[in-house]
């Protein structure tokens, strides 16, 4: 597959649909704190699923920094073609770097309006990204076009916040913080796409067939001021602390890791729930 002789173009900055861009900083800190604590561990999982379904072609979406395309260059045969794609060139710029193999390619691109041209990859793969897509059925209507006739699309999306540790404790922190006007990044966007019944119902109406929706949980294990920096700078609730409290982003994230230790110890254990899907094109 030439990737380059396949795309019918770039996208614009009109095209950008993500409610809030990872800039540079906070690329930063997600690959360095929240990639290890959270996505890491689904990664792997992931790309066994992956492997199972032993795909010639690969586009990921959302990509991020890359801990799912890591662990998909590990895990599948070394001549998969894999493409990772992702709306922030800031996400882009941190993780290329880190995975420069043959057959592997990066890319600026929009889940919602994807470049390349149909009936082209084997796997569409997104990791932790879903969630953030303003209009679902329309990207799950791109990952079918894209994907020949019994091809896959492969999904994870995190179970509610009440089902992971880590995410309720730093929001519960910043709820005592900040008592009349509580962040909500959290509970709106990351952990607000769980329900098994409207995901199915979603991808039976982009055209999925065969769709199956199972539950992985796992647990971490992480230092509490690493924990406290991973949501709070590597996430997109970084605005959401520093629109409430000015130049007192450091402060907030002392704060909330002291909070964390004095009720879960220094390096807290946290479990982790997610929702892995799996849709088939006819």
């Amino acid at each position: 597959m030439t990737i380059s002789a396949d795309i019918e173009g770039g996208i614009s900055s009109e095209s950008a649909v993500f409610p809030a861009p990872f800039e540079e900083d906070v690329a930063d800190f997600y690959e360095a704190f929240l990639v290890p604590i959270l996505f890491e561990p689904y990664a792997s999982e992931m790309a066994i699923v992956a492997e199972r379904l032993k795909p010639c072609s690969v586009l990921e979406v959302a990509a991020g920094t890359g801990a799912l395309t890591r662990a998909l260059r590990a895990t599948l045969d070394h001549a998969t073609e894999l493409v990772a794609t992702d709306l922030s060139q800031a996400m882009i710029d941190v993780g290329a770097p880190s995975l420069t193999m043959s057959r592997t390619h990066w890319m600026h691109a929009d889940a919602q309006n994807l470049p390349f041209a149909p009936s082209m990859f084997d796997l569409v793969v997104c990791q932790f990204g879903v969630m953030f897509f303003p209009d679902k059925l329309k990207a799950y209507g791109e990952a079918k076009t894209v994907l020949r006739s019994g091809g896959r699309f492969l999904f994870a999306t995190w179970d509610s916040l009440s089902a992971n540790d880590f995410a309720r404790y730093v929001d519960e922190c910043l709820a005592g913080l900040f008592r009349s006007d509580p962040p909500d990044f959290l509970s709106r966007l990351p952990y607000s796409y769980f329900d098994p019944h409207t995901i199915k119902a979603h991808m039976s109406s982009a055209g999925f067939d065969s769709v199956s929706c199972d539950r992985i949980e796992l647990t971490s294990v992480a230092a509490a001021h690493d924990v406290a920096a991973a949501f709070c700078q590597g996430t997109p609730l970084r605005g959401e602390i520093e629109k409430r409290a000015p130049g007192r982003i450091l402060e907030i994230v002392d704060e909330v890791a002291e909070q964390l230790e004095s009720r879960h110890g220094v390096r807290p254990c946290g479990g982790m729930s997610a929702l892995v899907v799996v849709g088939r094109v006819s």
